[in-house]
């Protein structure tokens, strides 16, 4: 019987799999085998940080709000609470937005707030 190597198939993986590995440095982007464990860490890596860049965008945005609640003599938790009261919907990155684009519409949003 005949010897079969699999040319074109690993031939094919070992292509995509250079393909991905196109902008790295030296050997991690020319030999396959290092470059197959690199690509194999940089999905890890970009699967990580799409968790990653959400909770910091969360950060940001609450560090944004606190900062402008408090130039009206409220911290972030309590400004959150009397919005709940206050029936106002309105989510995190919409208020940081406010908060630094139209600080008085911001400042609406605290003294609704209060009101209620």
């Amino acid at each position: 019987m005949v010897r079969v190597k699999k040319g074109s198939v690993a031939k094919n993986h070992r292509r995509r799999v250079l393909k991905f590995a196109k902008g790295f440095k030296g050997t991690h982007s020319r030999l396959f085998r290092v470059a197959n464990g690199q690509v194999m860490k940089a999905f890890v890596y970009s699967y990580v940080g799409r968790k990653q860049r959400k909770r910091d965008f969360k950060k940001l945005w609450i560090c944004r709000v606190n900062a402008a609640v408090r130039l009206e003599g409220l911290n972030y938790s309590k400004y959150r609470n009397l919005l709940k009261s206050a029936s106002v919907t309105m989510n995190l990155k919409m208020l940081a937005q406010l908060s630094i684009l139209d600080p008085a519409a911001f400042s609406a949003t605290i003294n609704l707030a209060k009101s209620k």
